[in-house]
Protein backbone atom coordinates (compact mmCIF):
# COMPACT_ATOMS: atom_id res chain seq x y z
CA UNK A 1 0.00 0.00 0.00
CA UNK A 2 2.84 2.38 0.84
CA UNK A 3 4.26 2.10 -2.67
CA UNK A 4 0.98 3.10 -4.28
CA UNK A 5 0.35 5.94 -1.90
CA UNK A 6 3.81 7.37 -2.21
CA UNK A 7 3.82 6.97 -5.95
CA UNK A 8 0.67 9.03 -6.11
CA UNK A 9 2.20 11.95 -4.28
CA UNK A 10 4.28 13.39 -7.15
CA UNK A 11 1.24 13.30 -9.43
CA UNK A 12 -0.57 15.66 -7.06
CA UNK A 13 2.43 17.97 -6.95
CA UNK A 14 2.48 18.34 -10.75
CA UNK A 15 -0.85 20.15 -11.03
CA UNK A 16 -0.59 23.60 -12.65
CA UNK A 17 0.54 26.25 -10.20
CA UNK A 18 -2.43 28.47 -11.03
CA UNK A 19 -4.80 25.79 -9.71
CA UNK A 20 -3.12 25.77 -6.32
CA UNK A 21 -5.34 27.39 -3.67
CA UNK A 22 -2.43 29.09 -1.92
CA UNK A 23 -1.38 30.74 -5.19
CA UNK A 24 -4.97 31.81 -5.90
CA UNK A 25 -5.31 33.33 -2.44
CA UNK A 26 -2.05 35.23 -2.92
CA UNK A 27 -3.42 36.57 -6.21
CA UNK A 28 -6.60 37.59 -4.40
CA UNK A 29 -4.56 39.36 -1.75
CA UNK A 30 -2.47 41.19 -4.37
CA UNK A 31 -5.60 42.24 -6.26
CA UNK A 32 -7.18 43.38 -3.01
CA UNK A 33 -4.16 45.52 -2.18
CA UNK A 34 -4.26 47.17 -5.61
CA UNK A 35 -8.00 47.83 -5.52
CA UNK A 36 -7.89 49.08 -1.94
CA UNK A 37 -5.02 51.44 -2.69
CA UNK A 38 -5.97 52.63 -6.19
CA UNK A 39 -9.78 52.49 -6.00
CA UNK A 40 -10.73 52.83 -2.33
CA UNK A 41 -14.34 53.61 -3.20
CA UNK A 42 -14.60 50.10 -4.69
CA UNK A 43 -12.61 48.42 -1.95
CA UNK A 44 -14.84 49.98 0.68
CA UNK A 45 -17.86 48.05 -0.66
CA UNK A 46 -16.47 44.53 -1.08
CA UNK A 47 -16.16 43.55 2.55
CA UNK A 48 -19.29 41.44 2.14
CA UNK A 49 -17.22 38.89 0.19
CA UNK A 50 -15.21 38.10 3.30
CA UNK A 51 -18.34 38.18 5.46
CA UNK A 52 -20.09 35.58 3.31
CA UNK A 53 -17.06 33.30 3.51
CA UNK A 54 -16.97 33.51 7.31
CA UNK A 55 -20.71 32.83 7.56
CA UNK A 56 -20.40 29.77 5.32
CA UNK A 57 -17.68 28.39 7.57
CA UNK A 58 -19.63 29.12 10.76
CA UNK A 59 -22.69 27.43 9.25
CA UNK A 60 -21.23 23.92 9.58
CA UNK A 61 -18.56 24.16 12.25
CA UNK A 62 -20.78 22.97 15.11
CA UNK A 63 -21.62 19.77 13.27
CA UNK A 64 -17.98 19.28 12.25
CA UNK A 65 -16.86 19.49 15.87
CA UNK A 66 -19.62 17.11 16.96
CA UNK A 67 -18.70 14.54 14.31
CA UNK A 68 -14.95 14.86 14.89
CA UNK A 69 -15.13 14.49 18.67
CA UNK A 70 -17.77 11.75 18.54
CA UNK A 71 -15.93 9.73 15.92
CA UNK A 72 -12.56 10.18 17.62
CA UNK A 73 -13.74 9.01 21.05
CA UNK A 74 -16.09 6.26 19.92
CA UNK A 75 -13.45 4.77 17.62
CA UNK A 76 -11.45 3.75 20.71
CA UNK A 77 -14.44 2.29 22.56
CA UNK A 78 -12.76 -1.06 23.32
CA UNK A 79 -11.11 0.31 26.44
CA UNK A 80 -10.50 -3.17 27.80
CA UNK A 81 -7.93 -3.74 25.04
CA UNK A 82 -6.59 -0.30 24.20
CA UNK A 83 -7.54 1.85 27.19
CA UNK A 84 -3.98 2.14 28.46
CA UNK A 85 -2.72 3.34 25.08
CA UNK A 86 -5.58 5.80 24.74
CA UNK A 87 -5.02 7.32 28.17
CA UNK A 88 -1.28 7.71 27.62
CA UNK A 89 -1.87 9.24 24.20
CA UNK A 90 -4.48 11.70 25.47
CA UNK A 91 -2.27 12.76 28.38
CA UNK A 92 0.61 13.32 25.96
CA UNK A 93 -1.64 15.32 23.60
CA UNK A 94 -2.95 17.53 26.41
CA UNK A 95 0.51 18.29 27.80
CA UNK A 96 2.07 19.11 24.41
CA UNK A 97 -0.84 21.22 23.14
CA UNK A 98 -0.88 23.15 26.42
CA UNK A 99 2.82 23.90 26.01
CA UNK A 100 2.13 24.98 22.42
CA UNK A 101 -0.58 27.40 23.55
CA UNK A 102 1.69 28.87 26.21
CA UNK A 103 4.55 29.36 23.73
CA UNK A 104 2.19 31.06 21.29
CA UNK A 105 0.76 33.39 23.94
CA UNK A 106 4.15 34.33 25.36
CA UNK A 107 5.83 35.14 22.03
CA UNK A 108 2.92 37.12 20.58
CA UNK A 109 2.66 39.14 23.81
CA UNK A 110 6.37 39.94 23.76
CA UNK A 111 6.64 40.87 20.06
CA UNK A 112 3.15 42.47 19.73
CA UNK A 113 2.70 42.15 15.93
CA UNK A 114 -0.80 43.70 16.01
CA UNK A 115 0.00 46.81 18.00
CA UNK A 116 -0.53 50.08 16.22
CA UNK A 117 -3.27 48.92 13.83
CA UNK A 118 -6.09 50.67 15.75
CA UNK A 119 -8.91 48.82 13.99
CA UNK A 120 -12.34 49.98 15.14
CA UNK A 121 -14.46 46.85 15.89
CA UNK A 122 -17.60 48.83 15.04
CA UNK A 123 -16.55 48.87 11.37
CA UNK A 124 -16.38 45.08 11.19
CA UNK A 125 -19.67 43.34 10.40
CA UNK A 126 -18.92 39.66 9.92
CA UNK A 127 -20.99 38.75 12.92
CA UNK A 128 -23.82 40.55 14.58
CA UNK A 129 -22.65 39.40 17.97
CA UNK A 130 -19.03 40.13 17.32
CA UNK A 131 -18.99 43.42 19.16
CA UNK A 132 -21.02 42.24 22.11
CA UNK A 133 -19.51 43.41 25.39
CA UNK A 134 -17.54 40.96 27.42
CA UNK A 135 -19.56 39.08 29.98
CA UNK A 136 -18.40 39.16 33.58
CA UNK A 137 -19.19 35.79 35.11
CA UNK A 138 -18.05 33.91 38.17
CA UNK A 139 -16.46 30.51 37.87
CA UNK A 140 -19.64 28.80 39.07
CA UNK A 141 -21.67 30.58 36.39
CA UNK A 142 -19.09 29.57 33.82
CA UNK A 143 -19.41 25.91 34.78
CA UNK A 144 -23.20 26.09 34.57
CA UNK A 145 -22.95 27.70 31.12
CA UNK A 146 -20.99 24.69 29.87
CA UNK A 147 -24.06 22.48 30.10
CA UNK A 148 -26.75 23.19 27.47
CA UNK A 149 -30.40 23.13 28.44
CA UNK A 150 -31.02 21.89 24.91
CA UNK A 151 -28.50 20.21 22.63
CA UNK A 152 -30.33 21.56 19.59
CA UNK A 153 -30.15 25.10 20.98
CA UNK A 154 -26.40 24.75 21.54
CA UNK A 155 -25.91 23.94 17.84
CA UNK A 156 -28.38 26.61 16.69
CA UNK A 157 -26.72 29.37 18.69
CA UNK A 158 -23.17 28.25 17.95
CA UNK A 159 -22.24 27.76 21.61
CA UNK A 160 -19.01 25.91 21.03
CA UNK A 161 -18.34 24.85 24.61
CA UNK A 162 -21.84 23.42 25.00
CA UNK A 163 -21.47 21.57 21.70
CA UNK A 164 -18.22 20.06 22.97
CA UNK A 165 -19.75 18.95 26.28
CA UNK A 166 -22.67 17.30 24.49
CA UNK A 167 -20.34 15.68 21.95
CA UNK A 168 -18.14 14.14 24.67
CA UNK A 169 -21.13 12.81 26.62
CA UNK A 170 -22.74 11.44 23.47
CA UNK A 171 -19.47 9.78 22.40
CA UNK A 172 -18.99 8.16 25.81
CA UNK A 173 -22.55 6.84 25.74
CA UNK A 174 -22.03 5.54 22.22
CA UNK A 175 -18.73 3.90 23.20
CA UNK A 176 -20.45 2.05 26.06
CA UNK A 177 -22.61 0.20 23.52
CA UNK A 178 -19.65 -1.65 22.04
CA UNK A 179 -20.23 -3.18 18.62
CA UNK A 180 -23.85 -2.01 18.65
CA UNK A 181 -22.54 1.51 18.15
CA UNK A 182 -20.86 0.70 14.83
CA UNK A 183 -23.83 1.63 12.59
CA UNK A 184 -24.13 4.98 14.34
CA UNK A 185 -20.37 5.48 14.15
CA UNK A 186 -20.45 4.74 10.42
CA UNK A 187 -23.29 7.23 10.01
CA UNK A 188 -21.39 9.94 11.93
CA UNK A 189 -18.35 9.24 9.76
CA UNK A 190 -20.45 9.66 6.63
CA UNK A 191 -21.88 12.96 7.89
CA UNK A 192 -18.35 14.08 8.73
CA UNK A 193 -17.19 13.38 5.18
CA UNK A 194 -20.15 15.34 3.80
CA UNK A 195 -19.27 18.30 6.02
CA UNK A 196 -15.64 18.08 4.93
CA UNK A 197 -16.88 18.24 1.33
CA UNK A 198 -18.76 21.46 2.14
CA UNK A 199 -15.64 22.97 3.71
CA UNK A 200 -13.56 22.06 0.66
CA UNK A 201 -16.08 23.68 -1.66
CA UNK A 202 -16.29 26.78 0.53
CA UNK A 203 -12.50 27.05 0.46
CA UNK A 204 -12.69 27.49 -3.31
CA UNK A 205 -14.04 30.99 -2.78
CA UNK A 206 -11.26 31.81 -0.30
CA UNK A 207 -9.35 33.84 -2.95
CA UNK A 208 -12.44 35.98 -3.56
CA UNK A 209 -13.03 36.35 0.17
CA UNK A 210 -9.37 37.30 0.69
CA UNK A 211 -9.69 39.88 -2.09
CA UNK A 212 -12.72 41.44 -0.41
CA UNK A 213 -11.21 41.43 3.07
CA UNK A 214 -7.86 42.91 2.02
CA UNK A 215 -9.40 45.45 -0.37
CA UNK A 216 -11.68 46.72 2.38
CA UNK A 217 -8.90 46.79 4.97
CA UNK A 218 -6.51 48.70 2.72
CA UNK A 219 -9.20 51.10 1.45
CA UNK A 220 -10.30 51.96 4.98
CA UNK A 221 -7.05 51.86 6.93
CA UNK A 222 -4.38 52.36 4.27
CA UNK A 223 -1.40 50.35 3.08
CA UNK A 224 0.15 50.67 6.52
CA UNK A 225 -2.24 47.95 7.65
CA UNK A 226 -0.25 45.37 5.65
CA UNK A 227 2.88 45.87 7.72
CA UNK A 228 1.37 44.34 10.89
CA UNK A 229 0.10 41.40 8.80
CA UNK A 230 3.65 40.85 7.57
CA UNK A 231 4.83 41.02 11.16
CA UNK A 232 2.19 38.45 12.12
CA UNK A 233 3.50 36.03 9.48
CA UNK A 234 7.07 36.50 10.66
CA UNK A 235 6.13 36.13 14.32
CA UNK A 236 4.05 33.02 13.68
CA UNK A 237 6.78 31.28 11.69
CA UNK A 238 9.19 32.13 14.52
CA UNK A 239 6.74 30.58 17.00
CA UNK A 240 6.61 27.37 14.94
CA UNK A 241 10.42 27.20 14.79
CA UNK A 242 10.60 27.70 18.56
CA UNK A 243 8.10 24.88 19.06
CA UNK A 244 10.26 22.51 17.01
CA UNK A 245 13.40 23.52 18.91
CA UNK A 246 11.98 23.77 22.43
CA UNK A 247 9.43 20.93 22.34
CA UNK A 248 9.61 18.45 19.46
CA UNK A 249 13.41 18.20 19.42
CA UNK A 250 13.74 17.35 23.17
CA UNK A 251 10.74 14.98 22.98
CA UNK A 252 12.32 13.22 20.00
CA UNK A 253 15.61 12.82 21.88
CA UNK A 254 13.65 11.36 24.78
CA UNK A 255 11.94 9.02 22.33
CA UNK A 256 15.32 7.83 21.11
CA UNK A 257 15.22 9.06 17.51
CA UNK A 258 16.40 12.03 15.47
CA UNK A 259 13.80 14.67 14.66
CA UNK A 260 15.69 15.74 11.52
CA UNK A 261 15.89 12.17 10.25
CA UNK A 262 12.18 11.67 11.00
CA UNK A 263 11.29 14.80 9.02
CA UNK A 264 13.48 13.60 6.16
CA UNK A 265 11.66 10.26 6.24
CA UNK A 266 8.28 12.03 5.96
CA UNK A 267 9.51 14.82 3.67
CA UNK A 268 7.08 13.97 0.83
CA UNK A 269 4.09 14.27 3.17
CA UNK A 270 5.40 17.43 4.81
CA UNK A 271 5.93 19.09 1.43
CA UNK A 272 2.49 18.01 0.28
CA UNK A 273 0.70 19.59 3.25
CA UNK A 274 2.57 22.84 2.66
CA UNK A 275 0.60 23.12 -0.57
CA UNK A 276 -2.73 21.60 0.47
CA UNK A 277 -2.84 22.97 4.04
CA UNK A 278 -4.74 19.79 4.87
CA UNK A 279 -3.35 17.10 7.15
CA UNK A 280 -6.14 14.77 6.06
CA UNK A 281 -4.54 14.49 2.60
CA UNK A 282 -1.56 12.52 3.97
CA UNK A 283 -3.19 10.33 6.61
CA UNK A 284 -2.91 7.04 4.65
CA UNK A 285 0.74 7.69 3.83
CA UNK A 286 1.57 8.43 7.47
CA UNK A 287 -0.10 5.20 8.58
CA UNK A 288 1.88 3.12 6.11
CA UNK A 289 5.22 4.76 6.87
CA UNK A 290 4.84 4.56 10.65
CA UNK A 291 4.22 0.82 10.35
CA UNK A 292 7.27 0.56 8.10
CA UNK A 293 9.29 2.28 10.83
CA UNK A 294 8.49 -0.64 13.13
CA UNK A 295 5.61 0.74 15.20
CA UNK A 296 3.07 -1.95 16.08
CA UNK A 297 -0.16 -1.73 14.11
CA UNK A 298 -2.48 -1.37 17.17
CA UNK A 299 -0.49 1.67 18.33
CA UNK A 300 -0.52 3.28 14.90
CA UNK A 301 -4.21 2.47 14.41
CA UNK A 302 -5.17 4.04 17.73
CA UNK A 303 -2.74 6.90 18.33
CA UNK A 304 -2.56 8.47 14.85
CA UNK A 305 -6.35 8.82 14.27
CA UNK A 306 -6.79 10.13 17.82
CA UNK A 307 -3.96 12.59 17.26
CA UNK A 308 -5.80 13.98 14.25
CA UNK A 309 -8.60 15.02 16.60
CA UNK A 310 -6.74 15.86 19.79
CA UNK A 311 -3.10 16.72 18.99
CA UNK A 312 -3.17 19.94 16.98
CA UNK A 313 0.19 21.39 18.03
CA UNK A 314 0.53 23.81 15.13
CA UNK A 315 -3.13 24.78 15.21
CA UNK A 316 -2.83 25.62 18.91
CA UNK A 317 0.12 27.88 18.08
CA UNK A 318 -2.08 29.51 15.42
CA UNK A 319 -5.07 29.98 17.74
CA UNK A 320 -2.98 31.56 20.49
CA UNK A 321 -0.99 33.85 18.20
CA UNK A 322 -3.88 35.03 16.02
CA UNK A 323 -6.30 35.53 18.92
CA UNK A 324 -3.93 37.87 20.74
CA UNK A 325 -2.95 39.53 17.44
CA UNK A 326 -6.62 40.36 16.77
CA UNK A 327 -6.98 41.70 20.31
CA UNK A 328 -3.97 43.94 19.75
CA UNK A 329 -5.22 45.05 16.32
CA UNK A 330 -8.67 46.01 17.62
CA UNK A 331 -7.41 47.56 20.84
CA UNK A 332 -9.20 44.93 22.95
CA UNK A 333 -7.97 44.93 26.52
CA UNK A 334 -6.72 41.41 27.17
CA UNK A 335 -5.11 41.18 30.59
CA UNK A 336 -3.47 38.09 32.01
CA UNK A 337 -6.75 36.91 33.56
CA UNK A 338 -8.50 37.18 30.20
CA UNK A 339 -5.62 35.39 28.49
CA UNK A 340 -5.73 32.61 31.08
CA UNK A 341 -9.43 32.23 30.31
CA UNK A 342 -8.60 32.24 26.60
CA UNK A 343 -6.03 29.50 27.22
CA UNK A 344 -8.61 27.33 29.00
CA UNK A 345 -11.15 27.84 26.22
CA UNK A 346 -8.55 27.02 23.56
CA UNK A 347 -7.64 23.80 25.36
CA UNK A 348 -11.21 22.71 24.65
CA UNK A 349 -11.95 24.25 21.27
CA UNK A 350 -8.61 23.22 19.74
CA UNK A 351 -9.82 19.61 20.03
CA UNK A 352 -12.51 20.43 17.48
CA UNK A 353 -10.09 21.34 14.72
CA UNK A 354 -10.34 18.99 11.76
CA UNK A 355 -7.72 18.07 9.18
CA UNK A 356 -9.53 20.00 6.46
CA UNK A 357 -8.17 23.25 5.12
CA UNK A 358 -10.23 26.14 6.45
CA UNK A 359 -11.56 24.46 9.58
CA UNK A 360 -9.10 26.37 11.78
CA UNK A 361 -10.84 29.63 10.80
CA UNK A 362 -14.17 28.14 11.85
CA UNK A 363 -12.91 26.93 15.21
CA UNK A 364 -11.16 30.25 15.81
CA UNK A 365 -14.42 32.08 15.08
CA UNK A 366 -16.37 30.08 17.63
CA UNK A 367 -13.52 30.32 20.13
CA UNK A 368 -13.75 34.10 19.98
CA UNK A 369 -17.53 33.81 20.32
CA UNK A 370 -17.08 31.71 23.45
CA UNK A 371 -14.76 34.27 25.07
CA UNK A 372 -17.16 37.19 24.40
CA UNK A 373 -14.13 39.50 24.34
CA UNK A 374 -12.40 39.68 20.95
CA UNK A 375 -14.70 40.65 18.02
CA UNK A 376 -15.38 37.60 15.86
CA UNK A 377 -15.58 39.75 12.76
CA UNK A 378 -11.95 40.80 13.23
CA UNK A 379 -11.01 37.42 11.70
CA UNK A 380 -11.49 39.16 8.34
CA UNK A 381 -8.23 41.00 9.05
CA UNK A 382 -6.18 37.78 8.80
CA UNK A 383 -8.18 36.03 6.09
CA UNK A 384 -5.82 37.18 3.37
CA UNK A 385 -2.76 35.68 5.07
CA UNK A 386 -4.46 32.58 6.48
CA UNK A 387 -3.14 30.31 3.74
CA UNK A 388 0.42 31.40 4.52
CA UNK A 389 -0.14 30.73 8.23
CA UNK A 390 -1.96 27.43 7.65
CA UNK A 391 0.95 26.01 5.65
CA UNK A 392 3.11 26.38 8.77
CA UNK A 393 0.65 25.07 11.33
CA UNK A 394 -0.44 22.02 9.31
CA UNK A 395 3.25 21.20 8.72
CA UNK A 396 3.73 21.40 12.49
CA UNK A 397 0.65 19.26 13.13
CA UNK A 398 1.93 16.45 10.91
CA UNK A 399 5.39 16.45 12.47
CA UNK A 400 3.86 16.54 15.96
CA UNK A 401 1.56 13.61 15.25
CA UNK A 402 4.41 11.45 13.94
CA UNK A 403 6.50 12.24 17.03
CA UNK A 404 3.53 11.48 19.28
CA UNK A 405 2.94 8.06 17.72
CA UNK A 406 6.58 7.06 18.18
CA UNK A 407 6.72 8.30 21.78
CA UNK A 408 3.53 6.47 22.81
CA UNK A 409 4.88 3.42 20.99
CA UNK A 410 8.04 3.65 23.11
CA UNK A 411 5.97 3.81 26.30
CA UNK A 412 4.13 0.67 25.22
CA UNK A 413 7.36 -1.05 24.12
CA UNK A 414 5.66 -1.40 20.75
CA UNK A 415 8.48 -0.14 18.51
CA UNK A 416 11.12 -2.26 16.85
CA UNK A 417 14.11 -0.08 17.74
CA UNK A 418 16.56 -1.67 15.32
CA UNK A 419 14.15 -1.36 12.44
CA UNK A 420 13.35 2.24 13.40
CA UNK A 421 16.97 3.36 13.35
CA UNK A 422 17.77 1.40 10.21
CA UNK A 423 14.84 2.99 8.36
CA UNK A 424 15.62 6.51 9.57
CA UNK A 425 19.30 6.18 8.71
CA UNK A 426 18.57 4.90 5.20
CA UNK A 427 15.66 7.25 4.52
CA UNK A 428 12.34 6.16 3.11
CA UNK A 429 12.57 3.97 0.04
CA UNK A 430 9.59 2.41 -1.71
CA UNK A 431 9.96 -1.37 -1.78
Amino acid sequence: MSETLTAGTPARARKPFYRDLAFQVLVGVAAGVLVGALAPSVGHHVQFLGDIFIHLIQMVVGLIIFCTVTHGITSVRDLGKVGRIAVKALVYFEVITTIALVIGLVVVNVLKPGSGMHIDPATLHASGSATAPAKSEGFDAFLVSLVPTSAVQAFAEGEILQVLVFSVLFACGLASLGEKAQPVLDFVGTIQQALFWIIRKVMRIAPIAAFGAIAYTVSRYGLGTLLPLGRLIGVFYLICVLFFVLVLWPVSRYGGFSLLKLMRYFRAELILVLGTSSSESVFPQLTAKLKKLGVDEPVVGLVLPTAYSFNHDGTCLYFAAVSVFLAQATGTDLGWQAQLGLLLVLLLTSKGGAGVSGSAIAVLALTLSATHTIPVSSIALVLGVHSVLSAAFVFTNIAGNCVATLVVGKWEKAVDRERLHAELDAGYQAA
